[in-house]
């Protein structure tokens, strides 16, 4: 997925000013956190930058559009996850952690990509549809693990999802048990 900014091949600048406004240089126009998070599901290309020193604060930045995000209600990260991220602080894996979480959000989001385009081919027939199916309840066992209190709907309380979704917990179960052994 290409990133886009105003000019094809130009990073858009924001500087972050002493009192914490943000100025979009290609827009010239004061913005919010808000605007960058919007920037950033639009696939802009933008680096932050503090207005006196010229340091790049991209990172911290992005970081507390996850915080605000979080806070706000719309949690996406589970306790678990963060406490296990917070552990890895320190942790001789550290190194190895940004690429392994970069590698797993571009094969989700591949994946993803894959499953949208095969709805939209109508392979109902196919015998990757069942694979999308399974993927699809996967993703949806996961949302409905990452957001309690959703309740399920009419469609999702079928015979055979309950067996579907009992043999996708005891995959997730044996992966879980690699991804520990891995870690030993």
């Amino acid at each position: 997925m290409a990133k886009r900014s105003a000019q094809d091949g130009d990073t858009i600048i924001i500087k972050k000013y002493a009192n914490r406004r943000l100025y979009n240089t290609g827009s010239s126009s004061y913005i919010t956190l808000d605007d960058l998070a919007k920037m950033t599901r639009e696939d802009v290309d933008f680096k932050v930058v503090d207005a006196k020193s010229g340091d790049d604060i991209t990172h911290s930045i992005l970081t507390q559009i996850i915080m605000e995000e979080e806070s706000s209600g719309s949690q996406m990260l589970p306790v678990s996850f963060l406490r296990d991220l917070i552990a890895m602080y320190g942790n001789s894996m550290q190194s190895m952690m940004p690429s392994y979480l970069e590698a797993s959000m571009q094969n989700f989001r591949q994946n993803q990509a894959k499953l949208q385009e095969a709805f939209k081919k109508g392979i109902t027939g196919n015998p990757l549809a069942k694979i999308a199916e399974t993927n699809l309840a996967v993703m949806k066992a996961m949302g409905d693990a990452l957001m309690p209190g959703s309740k399920p709907t009419a469609s999702d309380s079928k015979a055979g999802d309950s067996d579907e979704i009992a043999a996708l917990r005891e995959q997730m179960a044996a992966m879980q048990k690699k991804l520990d052994e891995l870690d030993k």
